[in-house]
């Protein structure tokens, strides 16, 4: 039987934060990082999805690709409300101008991955620019190969309006599942921000929020709040065999280092 390939996803590294609750995101990092570096079969290739960097320092990138470049593989990276787009850019060696929106396609063999910039500069909440959905319908029109799409923010309801308020709005979850509706070569769109794992699906297409490297997400849905607190980090894994696409999240023992 062929081997599968493998996509690994980390998300909101916080890379530069304070230790809270007894765990520094530096340390837990490295735990996602052996941990993966353990996975009977070795991921092919790293998505990082957003929130690298707790300051959007070019230190803290340095860190990100020095750490997770310990699995030899290529990584992939997209910004989160926490990073600076030029700084993520220029130290990943992303193509584009300075602070323009992180839009990009790379074919990964079985795979293409097509990642969205869903974040507006300056705010927690995201949100697409004009035209960049239209060259999402441009990259997916160009192979009808098995896709994964990856933003920040993820594409789902928390059914809590305070938690949704940062997330991705309902008009740009509308115009985004239009697109996706007519690929159906999407397998997932996949995101983070949340800090926690929450799953729905847009458009028949099932969405994925990873959970955090350093800091987890306990919501209060009575009253409307999340508190974030030091639990077990964890990282999620995207099996793709043939046309079928499997998602598995595996939680790893925090560290304090």
């Amino acid at each position: 039987m062929d081997r599968p390939f493998l996509l690994a996803q980390i998300s909101d590294l916080h890379l530069g934060e304070r230790a809270r609750d007894g765990v520094k995101p530096k340390g837990c990092l490295r735990a996602v990082v052996a941990a993966l570096g353990r996975l009977p079969d070795p991921p092919d290739a790293v998505l990082v999805s957003g929130d690298v960097a707790e300051h959007g320092a070019p230190k803290e990138y340095r860190l990100a690709a020095k750490t997770i470049g310990r699995l030899g593989v290529p990584i992939y990276v997209l910004p989160g409300n926490h990073d600076d787009r030029a700084t993520m850019r220029a130290s990943f060696g992303i193509p584009g101008e300075g602070d323009a929106p992180i839009d990009y396609a790379v074919d990964l063999g079985p795979l293409r991955l097509v990642v969205v910039d869903s974040t507006i500069p300056g705010e927690d909440r995201g949100g697409f620019e004009a035209g960049q959905l239209g060259q999402l319908e441009a990259e997916l029109a160009a192979s009808p190969k098995p896709a994964i799409v990856a933003m920040h923010q993820p594409p789902l309801t928390t059914t809590m309006a305070d938690w949704d308020g940062v997330n991705l709005p309902a008009a740009d979850r509308g115009a985004l599942a239009r697109v996706i509706a007519r690929h159906p070569q999407v397998k997932a769109i996949v995101g983070g921000h949340l800090h926690r794992v929450a799953s729905a699906a847009l458009a028949g297409c099932p969405v994925l929020a990873a959970p955090s490297t350093y800091l987890q997400a306990r919501p209060n849905f009575a009253a409307e709040t999340v508190e974030l607190y030091g639990g077990a980090p964890g990282f999620a894994v995207h099996v793709l065999r043939g046309e079928e696409l499997s998602i598995q999240v595996e939680i790893v023992t925090p560290s304090g280092d």
